[in-house]
Protein backbone atom coordinates (compact mmCIF):
# COMPACT_ATOMS: atom_id res chain seq x y z
CA UNK A 1 0.00 0.00 0.00
CA UNK A 2 1.32 3.31 -0.70
CA UNK A 3 1.83 6.57 1.61
CA UNK A 4 -0.75 9.00 1.74
CA UNK A 5 0.14 12.48 1.21
CA UNK A 6 -1.35 15.43 1.45
CA UNK A 7 -0.55 18.55 -0.21
CA UNK A 8 -1.77 21.74 0.72
CA UNK A 9 -1.46 24.75 -1.53
CA UNK A 10 -3.71 27.33 -3.04
CA UNK A 11 -1.70 27.12 -6.42
CA UNK A 12 -2.84 24.81 -8.66
CA UNK A 13 0.03 24.45 -10.87
CA UNK A 14 2.13 23.84 -7.32
CA UNK A 15 -0.36 20.74 -6.12
CA UNK A 16 0.01 19.61 -9.52
CA UNK A 17 4.04 20.03 -10.35
CA UNK A 18 4.14 18.54 -6.18
CA UNK A 19 1.13 15.56 -6.98
CA UNK A 20 3.09 14.50 -10.23
CA UNK A 21 6.08 14.05 -8.93
CA UNK A 22 4.43 12.05 -5.57
CA UNK A 23 2.50 10.25 -8.19
CA UNK A 24 5.27 9.06 -10.22
CA UNK A 25 7.29 7.81 -6.63
CA UNK A 26 4.32 6.45 -6.43
CA UNK A 27 2.82 7.90 -3.27
CA UNK A 28 -1.17 8.55 -2.91
CA UNK A 29 -1.63 12.20 -3.80
CA UNK A 30 -4.86 14.37 -1.80
CA UNK A 31 -5.23 17.90 -2.67
CA UNK A 32 -6.46 20.87 -0.71
CA UNK A 33 -6.63 24.46 -1.38
CA UNK A 34 -5.72 26.10 1.62
CA UNK A 35 -5.66 25.44 5.50
CA UNK A 36 -9.33 25.17 6.34
CA UNK A 37 -9.41 22.51 3.16
CA UNK A 38 -6.47 21.24 4.45
CA UNK A 39 -7.49 20.39 8.00
CA UNK A 40 -10.77 18.77 7.13
CA UNK A 41 -8.35 16.47 4.93
CA UNK A 42 -6.26 15.93 7.79
CA UNK A 43 -9.24 14.88 9.75
CA UNK A 44 -11.01 12.83 7.16
CA UNK A 45 -7.35 10.28 6.53
CA UNK A 46 -5.93 9.56 9.58
CA UNK A 47 -3.49 7.52 7.88
CA UNK A 48 -1.70 10.53 6.47
CA UNK A 49 2.07 9.64 5.70
CA UNK A 50 3.02 13.63 5.15
CA UNK A 51 2.05 17.17 4.49
CA UNK A 52 3.54 19.29 2.59
CA UNK A 53 1.90 22.61 2.99
CA UNK A 54 2.30 26.55 1.61
CA UNK A 55 2.55 29.19 3.87
CA UNK A 56 0.44 31.73 2.44
CA UNK A 57 -2.88 31.19 1.62
CA UNK A 58 -6.50 32.29 1.78
CA UNK A 59 -8.62 31.62 4.59
CA UNK A 60 -6.20 29.70 6.71
CA UNK A 61 -2.32 29.80 5.98
CA UNK A 62 0.40 27.07 6.53
CA UNK A 63 0.82 28.55 10.05
CA UNK A 64 -2.46 28.54 10.85
CA UNK A 65 -3.26 25.06 9.80
CA UNK A 66 -0.06 23.89 11.90
CA UNK A 67 -1.08 25.67 14.76
CA UNK A 68 -4.87 24.23 14.63
CA UNK A 69 -3.31 20.75 14.63
CA UNK A 70 -1.29 21.14 17.44
CA UNK A 71 -4.26 22.85 19.68
CA UNK A 72 -5.98 19.17 18.88
CA UNK A 73 -3.24 17.65 20.26
CA UNK A 74 0.34 16.13 18.62
CA UNK A 75 0.00 16.64 14.39
CA UNK A 76 -1.00 13.64 12.81
CA UNK A 77 2.06 13.04 10.64
CA UNK A 78 5.50 15.18 9.88
CA UNK A 79 4.85 18.30 8.24
CA UNK A 80 7.08 20.16 5.42
CA UNK A 81 6.46 23.44 4.57
CA UNK A 82 7.10 24.20 0.91
CA UNK A 83 7.24 27.90 0.24
CA UNK A 84 8.62 30.99 -1.41
CA UNK A 85 8.97 32.60 1.80
CA UNK A 86 12.47 32.69 3.78
CA UNK A 87 11.92 35.59 6.68
CA UNK A 88 13.98 33.36 9.90
CA UNK A 89 11.22 34.32 12.15
CA UNK A 90 8.58 32.65 10.00
CA UNK A 91 10.90 29.47 10.34
CA UNK A 92 11.39 29.76 13.61
CA UNK A 93 7.71 29.56 14.60
CA UNK A 94 7.19 26.35 11.45
CA UNK A 95 9.19 24.67 14.05
CA UNK A 96 7.82 25.92 17.14
CA UNK A 97 4.70 24.46 15.43
CA UNK A 98 5.99 21.34 14.76
CA UNK A 99 6.95 21.32 10.95
CA UNK A 100 9.81 19.13 9.86
CA UNK A 101 11.55 20.80 7.20
CA UNK A 102 11.22 24.14 5.24
CA UNK A 103 11.83 23.88 2.13
CA UNK A 104 12.08 26.86 -0.70
CA UNK A 105 10.14 26.84 -4.08
CA UNK A 106 11.19 25.91 -6.78
CA UNK A 107 11.96 22.79 -5.71
CA UNK A 108 13.49 19.71 -8.23
CA UNK A 109 11.26 16.63 -8.29
CA UNK A 110 14.26 14.31 -7.45
CA UNK A 111 14.85 16.84 -4.18
CA UNK A 112 11.47 16.74 -3.48
CA UNK A 113 11.19 13.27 -3.93
CA UNK A 114 14.30 12.23 -1.57
CA UNK A 115 12.93 14.49 1.41
CA UNK A 116 9.46 12.95 1.05
CA UNK A 117 10.85 9.67 1.68
CA UNK A 118 13.14 10.76 4.69
CA UNK A 119 10.68 12.30 5.93
CA UNK A 120 7.02 10.39 5.57
CA UNK A 121 5.98 8.42 8.07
Amino acid sequence: MSKKILIVDDSIIVRQQVGLSLLQASYEVIEAVDGVDGLAKVKANPDLALIICDVNMPEMGGLGLLAALKAEGALPCPVIMLTSEGQPELVAEAKKLGAKAWVMKPITSDLLVSAVGKIAK
